[in-house]
């Protein structure tokens, strides 16, 4: 397996570590809510350091509001934008590039 591969690999590992941090909170009811007032805005910042760009950006806003949503943490935002980042944006740009070969 190539460096890349390898990296990939462990950034989504990181992101399910992440989105199980933020599902922390269900754990205990009440206080877990007031720990996303914290978890949110830290949330949001490692976003936009695991994925650079615009992409990244609005990953960043999108799970600070995820997390900051009384009951949202459900939803494993690190990895959903680990499969747009790596599985479905890949697929879109390849047949971006096809298009402009023909």
């Amino acid at each position: 397996m190539s460096e890349k591969n390898k990296g990939k690999y462990k950034k989504l590992v990181l992101g399910i570590v992440l989105d199980l941090i933020g599902m922390l909170s269900f754990v205990i009811p009440g206080i877990g809510e007031f720990s996303d007032i914290i978890w949110a805005p830290m949330s949001g910042w490692i976003m936009t350091r695991l994925y650079k760009g615009r992409a990244g950006q609005v990953g960043g806003v999108v799970s600070f509001v995820e997390e900051l949503v009384p009951g949202l943490d459900i939803i494993p935002t690190f990895t959903i934008m680990w499969f747009y980042t790596y599985v479905f944006k890949r697929e879109d740009s390849a047949k971006d590039k096809l298009a402009d070969a023909k």
